[in-house]
């Protein structure tokens, strides 16, 4: 099919399948996750062929290590992912939940209920194991797909939808779920706002704000992932050592990995000091701010403090209050995920309720900001958007609402003409 066909097409399978009941939606869900795991040798073997190829374009200066980091998948990686898609498939039903339901006038009935978006195209770089999550997403919320992977994940992302697309008979069609490869295809596909309801963008900077300058479709998504944790001038030194070192190293490549880390003064030479060095013997670089490099001259300067090193680099500067630190992640942050460490329960919750960020942690590692360790069984992305959905995009955030209206041959006229008066009385 041609690009526009596949997005018709997928139209046209999302309607069908919103059309289904929910056992049959959930059924196929399982199916796809069962699929997962009884395919795994051959998506690995697949998989492999990628991380190799990956491995000489980083190699050759082709492709950046951060991007590579993303690809390779594991057994049990596939084993989460399954258990992610079952979980999705267990929860509450999304589609067709009543918000509220108000008795307009005797005998008329308006319900506001839960409905898919319609049509979601999906552009993303490097992670395989995005393809899983968005489409078991997808699927539970009633949404046609269109999904654009990343060359250097060509083998991985074809062996994925062929073995989930296959899952999905006899209930759900093939078609509910595109896959495009070429890069030329993003640009018509950008074009199909009749077609396409929502674009979600995962991967760079660069890609992000490209696509968002060049389509009139609505963009959700983040284009930076700078993060901060502050340890505050109460901060226990253990729990701020195990934080700090959590929120850089268990995925530097991660968009939720802590990018700069802001020290109150007062504990410089007590605690700083020592998470410097911590982060050093981890095989961290660690860049100064103006502020810290009067304390540390032998450091290395940042070259900017909104930057998103995306590797085993951090950048760290003192401040002297919480309030500095709400400044300064205002004024450099890309509002995605801001975590204080302290003891004090006053300045923990001044940080919490101050900082506008998606997603704001008291003594708890940035890492966390993850939609499969926050219950919603994967996400399609973590939004730093204020309209629709924010943090990390479950169901829920590609749901949209629909007014339904029961009548007994009511019409407008005796309303106009008083001889009848609405009641707007809540029935739920």
């Amino acid at each position: 099919m041609t690009v526009v066909q596949t997005a018709v097409a997928a139209r046209r399978a999302g309607r069908a399948l919103q059309a289904l009941t929910t056992d049959q939606r959930v059924a196929a869900l399982h199916r796809m996750a069962q699929a997962l795991v009884d395919n795994a040798e051959h998506i690995l073997a697949e998989n492999a062929l990628d991380v190799a190829d990956a491995q000489a374009l980083v190699e050759s200066g082709e492709l950046a290590q951060a991007s590579a980091d993303r690809l390779p998948l594991t057994e049990a990686k596939l084993g989460t992912l399954a258990a992610g898609i079952r979980s999705i498939a267990d929860a509450d039903e999304p589609l067709g939940r009543v918000i509220h339901t108000t008795e307009l006038a005797d005998g008329l009935v308006l319900r506001k209920e839960t409905a898919a978006l319609g049509v979601l195209l999906i552009i993303f770089e490097s992670r395989p194991d995005a393809l899983p999550q968005i489409a078991s997403l997808a699927l539970r919320s009633g949404n046609g797909l269109v999904l654009k992977g990343g060359k250097e994940a060509r083998r991985s992302n074809t062996v994925l939808h062929a073995v989930l697309t296959q899952a999905l008979a006899p209930d759900v069609s093939a078609d509910v779920i595109g896959l495009v490869h070429s890069r030329s295809d993003i640009a018509e596909l950008l074009e199909l706002d009749d077609v396409i309801d929502l674009v979600i963008p995962r991967g760079s900077n660069a890609l992000v704000r490209h696509i968002q300058a060049n389509t009139r479709i609505p963009v959700l998504g983040h284009a930076d992932g700078i993060c901060h944790v502050y340890v505050d001038e109460s901060a226990d030194t253990a729990m701020a050592l195990r934080i700090v070192l959590d929120s850089k190293l268990d995925y530097p490549a991660a968009c939720n990995a802590m990018e700069t880390l802001l020290i109150h003064r007062a504990v410089w030479a007590s605690l700083g000091e020592s998470l410097v060095g911590a982060l050093e013997s981890a095989g961290v670089t660690v860049f100064v701010g103006p502020e810290a490099a009067g304390v540390r001259t032998d450091l290395p300067r940042a070259s900017s403090l909104a930057f998103e090193y995306g590797d085993l680099r951090v950048a760290v500067e003192l401040v002297d209050s919480v309030e500095a630190a709400i400044e300064h992640i205002h004024t450099y942050g890309s509002g995605h995920t801001e975590a204080i460490v302290t003891n004090n329960t006053q300045t923990a919750l001044q940080f919490q309720n101050t900082v506008d960020s998606a997603c704001v942690f008291i003594n708890a590692s940035t890492r966390f900001a993850d939609g499969y360790r926050f219950g919603l069984g994967a996400e399609v992305g973590i939004s730093t958007s204020r309209i629709h959905a924010r943090g990390p995009v479950g169901v829920e955030g590609l749901l949209t609402t629909r007014f339904k209206l029961t009548g007994t041959g009511d019409t407008v006229a005796p309303f106009s003409a008083g001889e009848r008066a609405f009641t707007h009385r809540k029935l739920v």
